[in-house]
């Protein structure tokens, strides 16, 4: 319960709070004896170390309080002595843990303030009516009302605790999300490196897919089709023969079939690589999407701008696999589709009334689903998947993009 998780975190704090005092002492030490070449490795140990205690503090936060914070990027010592002491020397993350053992302290304070001004207060004032009348105890009650209002007074200070130990904690958790991540920048490299990975599995995948369909569909059918039509030439030659004949006619039906059926995959197959309907826009597209679907479909679509052909095409192939996981696995009886553009982002969001329970797991939405495939895509242009489904329902899924890519 994040109650007591966040009660626990604060009392947490102040250890790590101490810890992180007397390794800023051990680090003060080691900049001073590092005007000699022996305090040199001292300062790097403890630069290491601060890392260390960042992670720690990190797991702190991201199992009491909630708050997750992405790990910097790993520590990859040189080889040899002098590049393994100056990568530790330069180590970022390791200064931003000493940096944070810092400017925590006053943090920390506040909030294990909060909690014992709230929560052990509270509970001292609850219990006066019991212990009022016990001799020698400064500040007691005088009278039996007045300990029974102190005790109201506590239950109301009990009442509040959770949220005061809530508001406390802000700063702290503020300072973990800022100096125990990675910097800005490098977050963005490591953005970066995720989503051209990202886009290019998701050009590879879409060319075995291509491949695949070619090879097993499109290119058995037209084989299939070029020996009837060749076997129909060798009856055509005997077509004196009426049994003959009939049977060119028989095979010249079935390549006949043979062709459109080969027609109508190689026409979905285009679809399947950019719908002829995005050519007429985004809510051209997403309304025939909309009439297609077997359950009734409640699109509202307005778009200021026109995204840029990349965002269009994840957009609507986004909806075609939200639409056709409602249908398969919700069990709902209607959907809407909401797209607006606003504030340079394109935000797409369809709702389904259905059972709900489209979980999430490692970060990513459950296998199985077709929603981990969704958020990869989504990411390969910056933008973003968050999925509401509460068992039960209803499903709500928000895809959050760039205009432009």
């Amino acid at each position: 319960m994040r109650i007591w998780r966040e009660l626990g975190y604060t009392l947490t704090v102040p250890l790590m709070a101490a810890l992180g005092l007397t390794h800023l002492l051990v680090v003060l030490i080691a900049l001073v004896a590092s005007t000699y070449v022996i305090g040199l490795p001292l300062l790097a140990g403890c630069v290491v170390a601060a890392r260390r205690l960042g992670a720690a503090n990190r797991g702190l936060a991201r199992a009491l309080a909630g708050t997750e914070v992405p790990a910097p990027a790993p520590y990859r010592p040189g080889r040899g002595l002098l590049n393994r002491l100056g990568t530790a020397l330069g180590d970022v993350a390791g200064w931003r843990a000493i940096i944070h053992s810092v400017v925590r302290l006053p943090a920390a304070a506040l909030a294990f303030a909060a909690a014992a001004g709230t929560w052990g207060l509270g509970l001292v004032l609850l219990t006066c009516p019991l212990w009022w009348r016990f001799p020698g105890l400064p500040a007691a009650p005088e009278s039996w009302p007045g300990a029974l209002l102190l005790g109201v007074l506590g239950l109301g200070l009990l009442l509040v605790a959770p949220w005061a130990v809530h508001v406390g904690l802000l700063p702290e958790r503020m300072l973990a999300r800022t100096l125990l991540g990675p910097p800005p920048a490098q977050a963005r490299i490591r953005t970066l490196e995720e989503t051209r990975a990202l886009a290019v599995e998701d050009a590879a995948a879409a060319l075995r897919r291509v491949e695949r369909d070619l090879h097993d569909g499109t290119a058995a059918r037209l084989t299939a089709l070029a020996m009837s039509l060749s076997m129909a030439k060798e009856e055509l030659d005997e077509a004196g023969d009426p049994v003959r004949l009939e049977r060119a006619r028989a095979l010249i039906d079935g390549a006949h079939r043979g062709a459109k059926e080969t027609l109508s995959e190689l026409t979905d197959l285009i679809r399947g690589i950019h719908p002829p309907a995005l050519d007429k826009g985004l809510e051209v597209a997403l309304a025939t999407l909309a009439a297609r679907s077997p359950l009734p479909v409640d699109l509202d679509a307005e778009l200021a701008e026109r995204p840029s052909p990349a965002v269009e095409t994840i957009a609507f192939f986004c909806t075609a696999e939200l639409l056709a996981n409602v249908v398969k696995h919700s069990g709902a009886r209607q959907a809407a589709i909401r797209l607006r553009a606003e504030d340079g982002r394109l935000r797409l969001r369809v709702w389904d009334d259905g059972e709900g329970g489209a979980v999430v797991a490692d970060g990513g939405p459950a296998t199985g689903s077709g929603l981990r495939g969704l958020t990869g895509r989504v990411r390969v242009v910056d933008g973003e998947l968050a999925i509401h489904s509460p068992a039960g329902g209803p499903t709500v899924v928000t895809v959050d993009l760039p205009l432009r890519a």
